[in-house]
């Protein structure tokens, strides 16, 4: 299977800002503007406070990883050629959680509290996959 057969997300009513925000490189999360907290995972509702009252803020598309996994076995035929791959969860700067692949890097390397940058995979000309990359630090 090719990327050009890779299953694509599909954009909802909720996600699509996201979406259109990743096809331009940017990274986006949502800001309940009631409560004060972010939300990586678009929804209609703040899943802090329930308020509807959302906005989407930039973000530095800058964080650490949380917990990391390394898949040995595919979870689906695309990605039977890029064995093995890490998904992680990374805590953005921004305060909230998203899961990504952290990518070029030797999986066995990764650490728990490593740093991370936001990199964009282009899969259609309307939509790119946020995935993150190892930085160093001093």
């Amino acid at each position: 299977m090719t990327d050009a057969n890779r299953p694509l997300p599909t954009a909802t009513e909720a996600s699509r800002p996201y979406w259109d925000a990743t096809a331009q490189g940017r990274l986006l999360v949502q800001r309940c503007a009631d409560c004060h907290k972010t939300q990586s995972i678009p929804r209609l509702f703040c899943r802090h406070c329930m308020s509807e009252n959302l906005q989407w803020d930039d973000s530095k598309g800058l964080g650490t990883i949380y917990t990391f996994t390394i898949n040995y076995r595919a979870a689906n035929e695309h990605m039977a050629d890029k064995l093995p791959y890490v998904v992680a969860v990374v805590e953005l700067d921004e305060g909230t959680r998203m899961m990504a692949n952290i990518v070029n890097i030797d999986p066995q390397v990764l650490r728990i509290g490593d740093r991370v940058r936001v990199r964009f995979l282009p899969l259609t000309q309307a939509l790119s996959l946020p995935q993150f990359e190892r930085i160093e630090t001093v």
